[in-house]
């Protein structure tokens, strides 16, 4: 296995330690969780940096990665809705989409076809994985300074409209892959 994919593989082990630091869900265990994160976001830039550097580019590594962000970000997500910090139906209609697409990416496979990630789709993890820093932030603030002001209108304003533009965006993605798609998928 190249590094690309070792790195892809070490991105969804931290994802375990990272949802179980969140449920602790003490400062230190939320301070420890966000940088387990941030390491497991680096991760997923540092394997397709390697993958395209040292030419080794695999179809494991196409859709391993993806499959890593996915459990990467739904992972912490779960995590924040154990806490009441975001919505249920948010966090559904996330997984919805992922369980979709990476169907659909199955489906390629057993015709021979590797579908990747595109463009908007790689927008929505940045938003993801920018969303959850947030949120991060916000929980790691709220801990040093539990009954301040800003930290109420952040949990009540702030992080509500955030995932409503995370949902969109990865629902939009998701129609989005489907319309670019459309041909493969109609041969399923």
């Amino acid at each position: 296995m190249n590094i690309a994919n070792q790195l892809t593989v070490l991105r969804i082990i931290l994802t375990f330690v990272c949802v179980w630091l969140v449920l602790l869900n003490t400062f230190a265990s939320i301070v420890g969780a966000f940088l387990v994160f941030i390491i497991a976001s680096i991760t997923d830039f540092l394997d397709g940096f390697f993958a395209r550097r040292q030419a080794v580019v695999t179809d494991l590594g196409k859709i391993l990665d993806p499959i890593a962000d996915k459990i990467l970000v739904l992972g912490v997500f779960s995590a924040f809705l154990e806490l009441n910090i975001v919505n249920a139906w948010m966090i559904i209609a996330i997984v919805m989409r992922e369980l979709t697409i990476t169907g659909i990416r199955f489906l390629g496979l057993g015709k021979g076809v590797v579908l990747e990630a595109k463009m908007l789709g790689k927008h929505k993890t940045v938003s993801q994985i920018a969303g959850i820093v947030v949120i991060f932030i916000v929980l790691i603030t709220a801990k040093k300074m539990p009954n301040s002001a800003n930290i109420a209108f952040m949990f009540d304003k702030v992080i509500p409209v955030l995932m409503w533009y995370i949902v969109l965006i990865t629902v939009f993605s998701g129609l989005h892959y489907l319309w670019q798609n459309r041909k493969l998928i109609s041969t399923f």
